[in-house]
């Protein structure tokens, strides 16, 4: 079975502790986990895993959290091929205070994988969200699980449960 690479940028923490908690309910054995300000050094290093995680917040006007902003810039640039990767999204926002971006990075960076060739996977429904406006909303379902840890903290837990219990079939299989 092959790895999956679990891949994090966090400001405050709270994207960190979504990815250790989606890296426990999925078997700390099978997954990877690296800190795009500590453990990255170039974006090359996502093309060793086949089934890749990618945790990201949402900044000012929609934007990806600092630690993502120079690999998609290269990536952008370089375009590498991802086809043949599978891809699941997920990230912390504010639906209060920011809801006019809410989790919009997620959508910027659903929009450049898929560009580069990778499945994406992980869509989570929007019910139980209230918010202006997403950049990631697609065909009203979220590309990936935003958490809002600072709203709904008490849905953690639960979202994190059903979002990995979805990948669970395609990341570890039946085993």
């Amino acid at each position: 079975m092959a790895k999956i690479g679990i891949f994090y940028g966090s400001t405050s923490g709270i994207t960190e502790e979504i990815a250790m908690k989606v890296r426990e309910k999925l078997g700390e054995s099978l997954c990877d986990i690296y800190s795009m300000e500590e453990d990255f050094d170039e974006y090359s290093q996502f093309l060793e895993y086949e089934y890749l995680l990618f945790g990201c917040s949402t900044w000012g006007a929609g934007d990806v959290q600092n630690d993502w902003r120079d690999p998609v810039f290269e990536m952008e640039l370089d375009k590498p091929d991802f086809s043949g990767k599978t891809i699941a999204l997920f990230g912390a926002g504010d639906q209060v205070d920011h809801g006019t971006e809410f989790v919009s990075a997620l959508g910027k960076l659903h929009k450049l994988f898929h560009g580069l060739g990778a499945t994406l996977v992980g869509e989570f429904p929007n019910n139980g969200y209230s918010f202006e406006h997403s950049s990631a909303l697609l065909n009203d379902k979220f590309v990936g699980l935003p958490i809002d840890e600072v709203n709904q903290s008490e849905k953690t837990e639960e979202r994190i449960t059903q979002w990995v219990e979805s990948l669970r079939p395609i990341f570890v299989g039946s085993s």
